[in-house]
């Protein structure tokens, strides 16, 4: 059974007012400097010139999605952090999140419980 979801439930976080290119700036070095890299060392990690690095750390340039994927695996981040989101929905979300997931369990049959049981008992 498919169950769609309602995205008028789950309401995203602002954007972030500043330019993306300085948003990423900021987190890249802290995230950076969290793993107590050198930016050099970060640029050979993920295959880039330390040049386009520090522009990148400097707010200069945008780094591709390849080059995002590279940077959140070395510098153990996730993309949301990056871009400058939180990782961690806020509390309200949650909350309504799981009402509307509790409201469509209860909606389902026997069968359709027992098969989600089933599913669910291998997710940690």
């Amino acid at each position: 059974m498919h169950i769609p979801l309602d995205v008028r439930d789950f309401a995203l976080t602002k954007e972030p007012a500043r330019p993306l290119p300085s948003v990423i700036s900021d987190t890249l070095r802290a995230a950076r400097l969290r793993a107590g890299l050198k930016q050099t060392e970060v640029a050979h990690l993920i295959g880039i010139s330390p040049g386009v690095y520090s522009r990148l750390e400097r707010g200069r340039t945008l780094p591709s999605v390849r080059t995002l994927y590279r940077l959140c695996t070395v510098l153990e981040a996730s993309p949301n952090e990056l871009l400058g989101y939180p990782d961690a929905l806020p509390p309200d979300v949650v909350a309504a999140a799981k009402d509307a997931l509790r409201r469509r369990v209860h909606q389902l049959d026997g069968r359709q419980a027992l098969a989600l049981v089933q599913l669910l008992s291998g997710v940690r």
